[in-house]
């Protein structure tokens, strides 16, 4: 193939914007992801955690597309240790560390010294002092980067990270556990006056960047003599400031690399060239070539520069990180066989002269590309349009937010139900939290707010009438004052939450208009339900669900999303009795078959959808509405069986369960002992199915006794 560069580089440009590597998509992916790390950063502020959680990496950046299936990296920051490089720094009764990089620490890397929490001294070296978490060593007590070990629940560690990974449409997850230091690393300071070529980055962004401080993960490098006692130095915050200042042809030039990394350079899946390394080559050769050069007419020349540089690189062995200069990436990285095999890997690419481009599968590029440069007809493929792929990454990015939402408030609710005894105040004080953390939060902080807090209002409502029914009294106006303010929670969840409270308290005529409404509401958009109490496939969405997910921001999530309803047994009495056997569903032996997140099996959990016509069955009954009851019945039973064309029930067991005992109140006897079956045929063990087939034989054998 012989293409003129400027023709091949357009004609990449109109693939990446096929793909959704334009303005509008990356823009959607960081505002995504910044708002997800608000949320999980709410969440661990709500209940009392002092954490920071960062999205960092190529989904932050927004480069990344949906081919690439880039790993979600999550940084959580503790506030607990106070990390210093001068004695200034020091806090009268935190954990404080000096932060010391001397002749015995790898470039790039440094010791935590302990220091004492009542005055600016060093703590006293203890006999025998070394143990999981601290080490000793010239006469000085360190801190072990072994200690992030005592955290991990699940997953592997690699480096600093757990990966963690994802099932379904989840992404894949690296979690880092880190400690913040406030000042700029001095093994950093020669880069803030550094200046290349292209007067990138500008001295403003420099010093803006040093402002973030930087990190310390537990890691040690390959080549130390201590990596037990190394930890590794973090500039990803500023790194994700410069990121964000790229133009779309540079980060074009980076999903590229990545591209032919996954392709030819690491294509069995190995990690020898990482992507941490292409973006660092990539930073390197803007800053020394002039801005002038990123256009879009100049993509593939831009990506040869890259690829020479990252060549030079391999062959020398030798990549210094973009701020850390003296920190070399590839030290101890690669035996010389894996560097020559790279080097002619990437010499071959090279050498293709964009013949190779054509062999790229992800995201069809190589194809897509074949039919832009008139190689083969527009009908020899048939690929998604523009719009649609637009459509899919939107609704991609807002099943993930709204999924990372129903997961922290999952974890919210698990703290409040571990004070069982002092679920309201517990409740108070967390809904206290909330509100002064977003208060003092900064823009998108208060956007993440608005879109969590009003679930916490809901359950604090809901747990404040539950206590006021069961001791006998009317729910009272605060309960009614939360209740209403998390109304907008999602489509329905809050709304199902509140008419169960007025049914809880025989307004039937009240309950049966929320529901009327509920239902009207839910079938006024394209919805897609949202669980993460176990982890499952997503629905496949539909085209206007995509639709409104690239025409609309985040708040579009308050309509078309329906979130698993949740009751934890501080809410018992705003529960109907059928759905109350839920919350003891696990028997001795099912504990054993429970892993470490299933703590929603001690509570009341159901689908949206069911609990509506379940709701609706029971107020219908108790009004003598036989007709309207009938046909909630039989909506309750076709939403059951729709399940089995269109997966989008992720508690079925539940759903059967309360059909069965509906059947049970219309004498069903036969129907009823069905829906038990097949209740454990979905979930054989912590299921209540098998206490109600209990039940129902032993009534069935008690009337025939009689």
């Amino acid at each position: 193939m012989s293409v003129d560069r400027e023709y091949l580089s357009l004609s990449l440009t109109k693939v990446f914007n096929d793909i959704g590597v334009n303005e509008g998509g990356v823009l959607k992916r960081r505002r995504s992801q910044l708002l997800s790390e608000s949320v999980q950063t709410i969440a661990c502020r709500t209940i009392g955690t002092n954490a920071t959680v960062f999205n960092l990496g190529s989904q932050s950046e927004g480069a990344t597309t949906i081919g690439l299936t880039s790993d979600k990296d999550t940084l959580f920051c503790y506030h607990s240790h106070n990390i210093i490089q001068d004695w200034s720094e020091w806090e009268y009764g935190k954990e404080n560390y000096l932060m010391i990089q001397d002749e015995n620490t790898t470039p790039g890397y440094c010791f935590l010294q302990l220091l004492r929490p009542d005055e600016p001294l060093p703590m006293p070296v203890i006999p025998f002092g070394d143990n999981e978490t601290v080490g000793c060593l010239g006469g000085r007590m360190l801190l072990k980067n072994s200690m992030i070990d005592f955290g991990i629940l699940q997953g592997s560690r690699h480096g600093p990270s757990i990966a963690l990974q994802g099932k379904y449409t989840m992404l894949d997850k690296d979690v880092v556990i880190a400690l913040l230091c406030n000042s700029w690393p001095q093994s950093a300071s020669g880069w803030l006056e550094r200046q290349g070529l292209g007067e990138w980055p500008t001295h403003e962004m420099r010093r803006s960047a040093a402002r973030t401080g930087c990190f310390v993960v537990p890691t040690g490098s390959k080549v130390s003599l201590y990596p037990e006692l190394e930890w590794r130095i973090s500039t990803s915050l500023a790194e994700r400031c410069l990121m964000f200042d790229l133009n779309i042809t540079q980060i074009r030039c980076y999903v590229l690399l990545k591209m032919i990394l996954k392709s030819f350079l690491n294509p069995r899946g190995e990690i020898n060239v990482s992507s941490f390394m292409c973006k660092t080559v990539l930073l390197h050769c803007i800053e020394s070539t002039d801005s002038s050069t990123w256009k879009e007419n100049n993509l593939f020349t831009c990506l040869t520069y890259c690829l020479l540089e990252l060549h030079s690189c391999v062959q020398n062995d030798h990549l210094s990180h973009f701020i850390i200069h003296e920190n070399n990436l590839m030290a101890g990285q690669f035996t010389d066989e894996t560097r020559q095999l790279l080097s002619k890997n990437i010499s071959d690419f090279m050498e293709s002269d964009g013949q190779m481009l054509l062999r790229i599968d992800i995201d069809d590029l190589g194809r897509r590309l074949q039919v832009q440069l008139n190689l083969v007809p527009q009908r020899a493929y048939n690929f998604q349009s523009s719009f649609k792929m637009c459509d899919s990454l939107s609704a991609i990015q807002y099943i993930n937010l709204a999924y990372e939402i129903s997961l922290h408030y999952k974890n919210v609710l698990k703290h409040v139900h571990l004070f069982n005894d002092t679920g309201v105040s517990t409740l108070r004080q967390y809904t206290e939290n909330l509100i002064s953390y977003s208060v003092n939060g900064q823009r998108l902080e208060k956007a993440a707010f608005k879109i969590f807090a009003p679930f916490l209002y809901t359950t604090y409502g809901t747990v404040l009438a539950s206590s006021s029914i069961g001791k006998g009294n009317q729910v009272s106006p605060e309960a009614l004052v939360w209740l209403s303010a998390g109304f907008n929670s999602d489509n329905s969840s809050s709304r199902l939450k509140l008419a169960s409270v007025v049914y809880s308290t025989g307004d039937l005529n009240k309950a049966e208009q929320i529901l009327r409404q509920t239902e009207h509401h839910y079938y006024s958009h394209p919805v897609l339900p949202i669980c993460a109490c176990w982890e499952h496939a997503v629905r496949v969405v539909t085209d206007d669900f995509g639709r409104v997910c690239t025409e609309q921001n985040e708040d579009c999530i308050k309509d078309i999303t329906a979130f698993c309803v949740r009751f934890i047994p501080q809410e018992i009495y705003c529960v109907p009795q059928e759905l109350q056997y839920e919350m003891y569903r696990s028997t001795h032996d099912g504990m054993f078959h429970r892993g470490p997140f299933d703590c929603w099996m001690d509570w009341a959990v159901v689908d949206p959808l069911p609990f509506l016509y379940f709701l609706q069955y029971k107020a219908y009954s108790r009004l003598r509405r036989q007709r309207e009851k009938q046909h909630a019945l039989d909506n309750l039973s076709k939403t059951i069986e729709m399940d089995k064309r269109i997966k989008y029930l992720w508690h079925k067991e539940t759903a059967l369960n309360l059909l069965g005992q509906c059947q049970e109140q219309e004498e069903r006897h036969q129907e009823a002992l069905e829906c038990y079956i097949r209740s454990l045929q979905v979930r054989a063990r912590n299921n209540v199915a098998s206490i109600h087939i209990c039940k129902l034989l032993s009534r069935l054998l008690n009337q025939k006794t009689v």
